[in-house]
């Protein structure tokens, strides 16, 4: 059971306009519906790969076209999660496989624009796209035979609150629970598994979530364990709790790094070979653009994660 967040406090006044107790940089009172906003695995990682990006994502909420990779990573998901709500003698390939198309078309009926990725359902790259979704779920089977585990959760969300105030809040793809209680978070990644950079980030996502885990439920998980299905590799990581205590001071220095730009507005963009991968080059001064005008501190709650949060 995931405790629910404490109640901020007064005294703390970045933590009270980050808790919509008071208003954006104009001191303009929240409107309803908005709630605080909190620390994600994905938008720490924008935060620090440029923190202009995180105010375009997470404060101005620009619009990004997903990639056809993100969108079928979040489908192949999709398929995994209902796999596992299947009864035990179920849960194989050819069911799996049965699955893909139904989870893509629940995804293009939340998500419209998402049709405008192929040229219409008789496009031949769609049919492609879909034997590649395949791949990633045959890819699945030859790592672990899920017949032989019973999940506690599927796409469980995790939120928290540290002592010093800051909120996180993610979605664990599945916790395993042994019969011992030795806990098992696992991330399903459908990109390769990565070189040094790459994995570093991958490994900040998942202590992320055992940081959480601890924090709620009192117990370090036992594994950490990410699955890269395009090359059937696996990594696992075992986090110690000096680990972990270091970690919650990394995320509250992001967070209140955070907060010093959120009150004056000062993103400043790092430019990087991750440029030629951003949908915001028209809005960012590195490549003669001009950001729109800042709306204030805080920043609508980002919600469920999207098909962007899904990125490998």
């Amino acid at each position: 059971m995931v405790e629910p967040a404490r109640t901020s406090d007064p005294s703390r006044p970045d933590l009270a306009a980050a808790d919509g107790a008071a208003g954006g940089s104009d001191g303009a009172s929240l409107p309803a519906g908005r709630r605080r906003p909190a620390l994600s695995p994905s938008r720490a990682g924008d935060f620090k790969q440029c923190p202009l990006l995180y105010r375009f994502r997470a404060v101005d909420r620009l619009p990004e076209t997903p990639t056809r990779a993100q969108v079928r990573g979040t489908v192949v998901h999709s398929v995994l999660e209902r796999m596992f709500a299947l009864p035990t003698a179920q849960r194989d390939v050819e069911h799996a496989r049965e699955l893909l198309e139904p989870a893509w078309r629940e995804l293009l009926a939340e998500q419209p624009e998402l049709s405008a990725l192929f040229d219409g359902p008789e496009d031949p790259e769609l049919e492609t796209w879909l034997k590649s979704a395949t791949r990633l779920l045959d890819s699945y089977f030859e790592l672990e035979d899920p017949r032989r585990l019973e999940p506690e959760a599927c796409e469980l969300r995790v939120e928290t609150e540290l002592d010093s105030g800051v909120l996180l809040r993610g979605f664990i793809d599945r916790v395993d629970v042994a019969p011992t209680g030795e806990i098992r978070l696992v991330d399903y990644k459908t990109g390769a598994a990565p070189r040094a950079i790459g994995e570093a980030k991958a490994l900040f996502q998942m202590k992320f979530y055992a940081l959480v885990l601890w924090r709620t439920r009192g117990e370090i998980p036992r594994q950490l364990l990410l699955m890269y299905l395009s090359d059937k590799q696996s990594l696992a990581y075992t986090p110690d709790e000096a680990e972990l205590v270091r970690f919650e001071k990394t995320l509250e220095a992001i967070w209140q790094a955070i907060l010093r730009a959120g009150r004056t507005g000062d993103f400043r963009p790092n430019p990087s070979k991750l440029c030629n991968y951003c949908d915001h080059k028209a809005h960012c001064p590195e490549f003669g653009g001009t950001p729109p005008p800042y709306p204030g501190w805080p920043e609508p709650d980002p919600g469920p994660e999207s098909v962007l949060d899904r990125t490998d």
